[in-house]
């Protein structure tokens, strides 16, 4: 039964008032057994500073528990940067935000933008530096800074550019924040998880480095799957493996919507086809960046919904960019994307996914691709 009270203005404590007698509000009040009628939580007495000693605002009545807030970190503060920063901060994925950038001016302008809809948003701390040291205590570093892919560049025609400026990047961030999960954007993305995974040293293992691979591929392709059957695109189960990039593989084997397995139904002479789509979701990002200049809100969702896995460990299967050495007849050191399940502290296990020998053939030949250009960063020597 909720009690009437009021703050006594002599003593500044909050006193039931006395509308029952004692011995009645002892039967029945839940806080009886505290034998007092000014309310204690976790031995913080529920009292009222005056407000006109002070001039506040607001009258403290207990202090507030101590939570785990969320950190995260955007490294580039780009068109890339910015749509993975206001995803994140719509989705309310994280109490902190800090932005990281050479051009203190852009960032500082981007910063307070971001403020500026503080009472749109829900409570977050946004901060910017040029200073890594402003990274210090994240949960999730997204790497988004590198040059912007040119017209008719593959993303693998990206690697010298890119590369060299995570040789500054990632050993900062692994210093300031060494418990982070480090989330690659910049591409190629396949190659610089890997660069930032020798970069980072023995300070993290590879379980705690994930590229964004093809999980906005695989996004791709279901859009497209979805516009030629007619249906919504979250209901229709298909993953793009490998290269973020060209040589990506579909898997076809397991196309399925409302548990109807598509291969068995397309027969021999859907192959044509389904090369069409393939081809479609490989050149999706040309496209964009043909039309407007660049990419930036498809790759922000699919950051976003990756940061979501991590910080609510929710263990959703993703198909990221991991150490996938090992894995499906896989020999090489290399970086590309699987099916995988992602938790707080970044990978959590490996989905064991029904290949045909076709896509496991095609998957070790994409890791070769990536080979074969890992050996061309001397830089990493």
């Amino acid at each position: 039964m909720r009690m009437p009270a009021a703050i006594d203005p002599s003593s500044g404590q909050i006193q039931v008032n006395p509308l029952r007698s004692p011995s009645s509000l002892k039967r029945s009040s839940p806080f009886s057994r505290l034998g007092s009628t000014t309310h204690r939580f976790n031995r913080v007495v529920l009292s009222a500073t005056n407000s006109s000693d002070h001039g506040s605002l607001f009258i403290p009545l207990q202090s507030s528990p101590e939570q785990q807030r969320a950190k995260v970190t955007v490294v580039g503060v780009g068109n890339v940067g910015m749509a993975c920063a206001q995803t994140i901060l719509t989705q309310e994925l994280a109490e902190e935000l800090a932005l990281i950038d050479v051009n203190p001016d852009k960032l500082r302008g981007e910063m307070l933008d971001l403020q500026h809809a503080a009472a749109f948003l829900q409570r977050a701390t946004i901060s910017a530096s040029t200073d890594y040291a402003a990274s210090a205590g994240s949960d999730v570093c997204i790497i988004t800074a590198g040059a912007r892919q040119r017209e008719g560049e593959t993303r693998l025609d990206l690697t010298a550019r890119n590369a060299a400026l995570y040789c500054n990047i990632v050993p900062e961030l692994v210093r300031h924040s060494p418990g982070a999960v480090l989330l690659v954007v910049s591409n190629p993305v396949d190659v610089l998880a890997w660069a930032t995974w020798q970069l980072a040293g023995s300070v993290l293992p590879a379980t705690r480095v994930i590229g964004s691979g093809t999980n906005l591929d695989t996004a791709r392709l279901r859009f497209l799957l979805a516009e030629q059957m007619g249906a919504n695109a979250r209901d229709v189960q298909a993953y793009v493996l490998g290269e973020h990039g060209d040589s990506s593989v579909p898997v076809w084997s397991t196309v399925s919507v409302a548990g109807r397995i598509l291969r068995e139904e397309w027969g021999p002479s859907s192959s044509a086809e389904l090369e069409e789509l393939h081809r479609g979701v490989v050149e999706s990002a040309y496209e964009v960046i043909r039309l407007k200049g660049y990419t930036s809100w498809a790759i922000g969702y699919s950051t976003a919904s990756i940061v979501r896995n991590i910080l609510r460990d929710q263990r959703r299967i993703c198909p990221v960019s991991v150490m996938a050495k090992g894995f499906y007849g896989i020999e090489e050191e290399v970086f590309l994307s699987l099916p995988v399940q992602l938790g707080r502290n970044g990978v959590v296990s490996v989905v064991n996914a029904p290949l045909s020998e076709e896509e496991a053939a095609k998957l070790r030949g994409s890791a070769k691709t990536l080979w074969n250009v890992q050996q061309q960063l001397k830089l990493l020597d």
